[in-house]
């Protein structure tokens, strides 16, 4: 990752875009804390690099992946699932720092879910083609919590479903400092990532970060 000081889209403030009931787009809602966010984000990765997890069915994701906070999310051929230990160190994954925990909480409430707090924060990293299929989130133990999505780096098409994976979804464009959340009655809509184009971000290269965060225990 390049670290150069650049004045980047978003810094005039954050807006609102409904995508559904309870879900919404907060553009740029993370710009100004970006630099807290980085430098915590190259800390996590020392102690935990990105991977190519599997799929229980044999397939390598095209998107690396690493977890911070009590709980990470992992696949391999056991199946998907929440687990206290990176497989890789055999070390619990790195504590989620403060600067993380303060935007998932703040992005929640702003979008109307109060007192959320995450045990979770995947930490996907995509590279030019990279992509997530249309899916659930529907590991976590209860679905009472949101799901907060921030992205950082390279923009990126998200695409927001219905309740059925043959639902056309939305296509949403996401910037550098967007924040998505999600709840209630959309919380499980199905949604993933278009193929990402390459181009070259300030910050981040040609890298797009994605910091999920979730209540999963």
């Amino acid at each position: 990752m390049t670290m150069e000081l650049f004045d980047l889209p978003g810094a005039a403030g954050p807006s609102r875009e409904a995508l559904g009931p309870a879900a919404v787009v907060l553009r740029g809602f993370a710009v100004e804390r970006e630099e807290a966010l980085l430098t915590a984000l190259e800390r996590v990765v020392v102690d935990a690099p990105f991977r190519h997890m599997v799929t229980p069915g044999g397939f390598r994701m095209s998107v690396a992946m690493t977890n911070c906070g009590p709980l990470g999310w992992v696949t391999d051929r056991r199946g998907y699932r929440y687990a206290p230990v990176d497989p890789e160190t055999g070390r619990p994954w790195p504590g989620m720092p403060d600067s993380f925990h303060q935007l998932a909480r703040d992005a929640a409430a702003q979008a109307g879910f109060e007192g959320f707090v995450p045990d979770a924060c995947l930490i996907n990293r995509y590279e030019p083609g990279a992509k997530m299929s249309l899916h659930q989130d529907k590991d976590e133990r209860s679905f009472d919590a949101p799901i907060v999505s921030v992205s950082l780096g390279l923009p990126a098409v998200f695409l927001f479903g219905g309740e059925n994976r043959s639902d056309k979804p939305q296509r949403v464009r996401l910037t550098h400092g967007d924040v998505v959340v999600w709840g209630g009655a959309s919380r499980l809509r199905y949604h993933g990532v278009m193929p990402l184009k390459a181009g070259l971000h300030p910050r981040l290269g040609g890298h797009r970060i994605n910091l999920t965060f979730r209540r999963a225990g």
